[in-house]
């Protein structure tokens, strides 16, 4: 018995030092750290919200139950690593000789929820009941802390997300964004230079919080057919077009836009477990993006007036070279974060990750204001043509 009861306390100290780890891990650590638990718990929760979402009748519903599962997840979190707290000090309770298991059991969440209706009798269990109650007071407060982090991040990262319509449709479209970009600005570097240059900083601050704040991925747009990772992939393709088939004066700003954006891609992608070849390089490394589709959009920008490059066949070689750098990624993180779908994204990630589901209908929802009509030429700003001469 006595080296039952020195294993059994050995076991639960090691159970709770691995709660309080996992604690850190999530809430603390500023650097992405993929933790046992919080992935097993995670994975949990998605196959019971696939399992609702299978259920639901269009997209429009599958958003509002995705919308919860960010915010359920990091709730979630916390009795599952209380649970386990409370396990743990039940061991060492036991493991000490607090009576039989019903009473360490008592005792333990008595400590752990500091209710006080079971004490202690001897100064080894005050001591463990104390350090219990101080390990659950302070996984209760990281999590307190960690919300205020959580959606000031997500504030910051919407914004950009949100006026990117104007620009490029709803869902986003860097063909619209460039064609957009020409009738209204008429290519004004100035105009361009900024928006490289914000966006550049929008994937350097996204890499940071979305890979030390795990749920944040998770986190949905207010619109259900926005999305942080389909504004992304077109904003990357919007600059890969203009670099490679837009005759202009080139701008190393957007060159630098694209290597910020799909490093920072890289990083959240591998910080789920992902991993790509480290140097693409097409066509060795194919792209998502066929020919004859970037050939129509080259048509459709070059009949909406655009200036482009004559030579196609050098245009699609130039943007596939840029393409290739994120397009595993984007596609493994629409399918991850179950994306709406937008042309050159996520209309082309279902069934990639394994517990994404598949669904009949398209991931959009028709009926929303933002709706895939926003892209047709009606919904340019106020009679903006290419031809028109008055101010």
């Amino acid at each position: 018995m006595p080296i039952l009861h020195a294993l059994a306390f050995f076991l639960g100290f090691l159970i709770a030092s691995r709660v309080l780890l996992s604690a850190v891990r999530t809430f603390v650590l500023p650097r992405p750290g993929v933790d046992a638990i919080v992935q097993i718990a995670s994975r949990l929760l998605r196959i019971a919200f696939n399992l609702a979402m299978r259920l639901a009748p269009n997209y429009r519903r599958r958003d509002e139950i995705m919308a919860l599962y960010g915010p359920v997840g990091l709730i979630f979190l916390v009795p599952i690593l209380l649970s386990m707290l409370g396990i743990g000090f039940m061991l060492m309770f036991w493991g000490i000789g607090a009576g039989n298991f019903y009473q360490a059991f008592t005792l333990s969440g008595s400590s752990l929820l500091t209710l006080g209706f079971v004490t202690a009798n001897k100064t080894t269990e005050y001591g463990l009941a104390f350090l219990e109650a101080v390990s659950g007071t302070f996984i209760l407060a990281l999590l307190i802390s960690y919300l205020p982090t959580i959606y000031s991040m997500f504030s910051k990262r919407e914004l950009l997300v949100t006026t990117l319509e104007v620009s490029a449709g709803s869902p986003p479209w860097a063909v619209t964004f460039v064609d957009r970009s020409f009738l209204i600005r008429q290519f004004d570097q100035n105009d361009l230079d900024r928006t490289w240059r914000e966006w550049n900083a929008w994937f350097n601050e996204l890499e940071e919080s979305h890979t030390s704040l795990p749920a944040l991925p998770f986190f949905r747009s207010q619109q259900p057919n926005r999305s942080w990772i389909t504004a992304a992939g077109t904003v990357l393709d919007a600059a890969a077009l203009v670099r490679s088939s837009v005759d202009i004066p080139m701008n190393p700003r957007a060159d630098l836009m694209i290597r910020s954006g799909y490093l920072a891609l890289k990083s959240i992608a591998m910080s789920y477990g992902f991993r790509y070849d480290p140097q693409p390089a097409f066509p060795r490394v194919p792209i998502s993006i066929s020919r004859e589709e970037f050939d129509r959009a080259h048509a459709q920008l070059t009949a909406a007036g655009v200036p482009m490059k004559a030579d196609v066949e050098r245009c699609w070689i130039h943007y596939a070279g840029w393409r290739v750098n994120y397009d595993a990624q984007l596609l493994d993180l629409c399918a991850v974060v179950m994306a709406p779908e937008a042309p050159w994204s996520s209309d082309r990630c279902h069934g990639r990750w394994a517990l994404t589901p598949r669904f009949k209908d398209r991931n959009i929802d028709p009926t929303s204001i933002a709706s895939v009509e926003a892209n047709s030429k009606d919904a340019l700003p106020d009679a903006v043509t290419a031809n028109d001469d008055e101010p």
